[in-house]
C-alpha cells in the first residue's frame, strides 16, 4: 500500500523546463556559443548538471570555469527569470492537501540543487507539505540511477514498495522503475507517446482531477 509520494521537482512541482532553457540560451549568449540549430537535448532532462553542463558546453569553457561554477552561473539567472511568473503545476496544491489529510508523508526527490527546491517550494507556498528534501547536491548519483528516490524513502522510513513517483522525464522514470516504486508520469516534458514506451503505471497532463483513491489503486 501506499504511504509516502516522492515529487520530482522540474516539470512536476511547477511546468518550467521552457524557463531552464531560456536560461541556458541566456548563457550561450554570455559566453558568445551558438547552439546547435534543431538540437534534440530531451535525453538530458531529468539529469544533473554535472550531466548537462558538459553535455552543453564545450571542454574548453567547461576547463576554465568549471562546472560547479556554470552550473550555479546558470541556476541564478533561472531563477533570476523565473521569479516572477513562477506557479504551481494544475491542481498541485488540492492533491498535496488531499494527501495529507490522508496521512500520505511527501518528499521531494529533484536532481537539481537545493538551493532550486528551496525556491520553488518557497514561492509557490508548498514547502510544509514535504518532510523530506533530496536534491541532485545530496547524492552522489543522479537520475537514471535510483538513488534519489531510495535515499527519499529512507528518509520517509518507508520501503521503496510503499512509495510512488510523480515524474516528467524519461531518466526520471527509469529512476523511479529501479528504486521499485510505483510511477505517475506527466506529459510535460516527453510526449505521451513517449510516456508510454516508459510504461508508466499512470500518464496524466496536471494533478487536477488526480485523488488519493485513485492513486491508492495503482
Amino acid at each position: 500500500m501506499i504511504k509516502g509520494v516522492i515529487f520530482d521537482m522540474d516539470g512536476v512541482l511547477v511546468n518550467n523546463m521552457a524557463v531552464h532553457f531560456e536560461a541556458f540560451a541566456a548563457m550561450a549568449e554570455r559566453y558568445n556559443l551558438k547552439a546547435e540549430e534543431g538540437a534534440d537535448f530531451s535525453h538530458l532532462n531529468g539529469r544533473g548538471n554535472d550531466d548537462i553542463i558538459n553535455a552543453l558546453f564545450p571542454k574548453e569553457l567547461v576547463a576554465l570555469k568549471g562546472v560547479a561554477a556554470l552550473a550555479e552561473e546558470k541556476e541564478a539567472l533561472y531563477r533570476e527569470i523565473y521569479a516572477p511568473k513562477i506557479q504551481p503545476q494544475k491542481g498541485l496544491h488540492s492533491l498535496l492537501e488531499e494527501l495529507n489529510k490522508g496521512g500520505i508523508i511527501c518528499a521531494v526527490g529533484s536532481s537539481g540543487p537545493k538551493v532550486n527546491v528551496d525556491f520553488v517550494l518557497e514561492k509557490c507556498n508548498i514547502a510544509p507539505y514535504f518532510s523530506v528534501k533530496i536534491s541532485g547536491d545530496m547524492v552522489t548519483r543522479c537520475k537514471p540511477d535510483p538513488e534519489i528516490f531510495l535515499t527519499a524513502a529512507e528518509k520517509l522510513g518507508l520501503k521503496p514498495d510503499e512509495c510512488l513517483v510523480f515524474e516528467d522525464a524519461l531518466a526520471g522514470v527509469a529512476a523511479a522503475r529501479a528504486a521499485g516504486m510505483k510511477i505517475v508520469a506527466l506529459t510535460t516534458t516527453h510526449t505521451l507517446e513517449q510516456l508510454k514506451q516508459a510504461t508508466p503505471d499512470l500518464i496524466t497532463k496536471d494533478f487536477e482531477g488526480l485523488s488519493l483513491e485513485t492513486l491508492l489503486t495503482l
